[in-house]
């Protein structure tokens, strides 16, 4: 199925009547009254959510809408709105089982017939796929890049937020340090602080509401070792305590609370890709180096994911299909893998589905729209 995130009529909701409720909650405390200060509060606020209905049944109905449909639900009210924004309610649908599980992929967008590009120019975009709906969507362009995005640009997502950073200027291949988020829930992209320095080819990972980036290099092809996390929601970016060593072209992935900067290589290695990894413990904000967790020599750039005894994996060889421009996006219960068999192919998306003890099911090919088969450059995880 393919959708443009733009229209509620397009989504239909599954049979509620087999799922377990959610956990019972104060509904008019949960939306009300935790995130929102008293002078902003109206009348409208006090009234029902759906007339006729008790609130707990109507919060309930609410929590069961399609990601796709909240924009359109946030104009019914000001307490539909305010809920629909409120981190505690994406929490809340998050632990009732009706959050979705998405990939999104910096993609290259059809080429226009009329185009006065050269035809090894393309522009890309941002493709949002849903593996259990088979849902394609293409995202509104970010206002500042209306003609496509910068190359090589980098995503983090967490909490219903996709983060779009750095990448270089199409025109002058120039470091950009732009920020951007898009919020789910009203489908709008809005500026964030910009990052603290040049860099590119850098580390990315999400957790709770925050986005760690590490390593990679600066302006001057000077391989880095230092490290930012960016909080979403206070719009603030924090200098974090530096690796033990430089990361050029590092893979960065969480394992539980844990941010993992796998191999990279140092300015005088240029391509001697380590076998080393730096962790970051989010709670302490302490690294420690761990020995022998990847192939020396070989490049981790968006192809590997946790596999079994939490080893890391090069999911890019699972598939013979996929020769170039290999590209992985782990959700947790499946990974996708996506590439071409040849430069300027078609991509192919292949799905595998991981049981509880973390075993890969056959991998499955999944057919794209003609829309959304170009090359994809890097994805990541969002939970919407």
């Amino acid at each position: 199925m393919t959708l443009r995130l733009q229209s509620a009529s397009c989504y239909c909701l599954r049979d509620v009547s087999k799922l377990s409720p959610p956990p019972r909650i104060n509904v008019r405390s949960f939306y009300i009254f935790s995130d929102f200060p008293s002078t902003s509060i109206n009348m409208e606020d006090y009234t029902d959510l759906v007339p006729g209905l008790p609130e707990e049944i109507a919060l309930e109905c609410i929590t069961r809408m399609h990601y796709g449909v909240h924009d359109a639900a946030s104009h019914v009210c000001q307490r539909w709105r305010r809920m629909l924004e409120c981190r505690d309610f994406y929490y809340h649908r998050k632990r009732s089982g009706f959050t979705r599980k998405c990939a999104c992929f910096v993609q290259s967008l059809p080429v226009v017939a009329d185009s006065s590009k050269p035809e090894n120019q393309f522009n890309l975009g941002l493709t949002v796929f849903e593996p259990v709906s088979e849902i394609w969507a293409r995202l509104d362009s970010v206002p500042k890049y209306p003609n496509g995005l910068p190359m090589f640009c980098q995503l983090g997502g967490s909490e219903g937020k996709l983060v779009l950073m750095g990448g270089w200027d199409r025109e002058s291949w120039a470091p950009m340090r732009d920020v951007f988020v898009y919020d789910f829930s009203t489908r709008r992209w809005t500026g964030g602080v910009d990052m603290p320095s040049n860099r590119s080819f850098f580390a990315v990972g999400a957790c709770d509401g925050k986005v760690y980036v590490a390593g990679g290099h600066d302006e001057g092809k000077n391989a880095l070792k230092s490290a930012w996390v960016y909080d979403i929601a206070a719009d603030k970016w924090t200098m974090l305590a530096p690796m033990s060593e430089e990361r050029d072209e590092c893979e960065g992935v969480f394992v539980g609370s844990e941010f993992w900067v796998v191999s990279g290589y140092e300015t005088e290695s240029q391509g001697r890709f380590k076998s080393t990894a730096d962790v970051l413990e989010t709670t302490t904000g302490t690294w420690r180096r761990v020995e022998s967790v990847w192939g020396i020599g070989r490049c981790p750039r968006a192809c590997f994911t946790v596999g079994q005894n939490g080893s890391f994996d090069c999911r890019g060889d699972s598939d013979t299909t996929i020769q170039v421009g290999a590209c992985v996006v782990d959700l947790g219960d499946r990974t996708i893998i996506t590439g071409s068999s040849y430069p300027g192919g078609p991509q192919t998306f292949i799905v595998a589905e991981i049981d509880e003890q973390g075993e890969s099911s056959k991998p499955v090919k999944v057919n794209a729209p003609d829309e959304f088969s170009g090359f994809v450059q890097s994805g990541c995880f969002v939970e919407i």
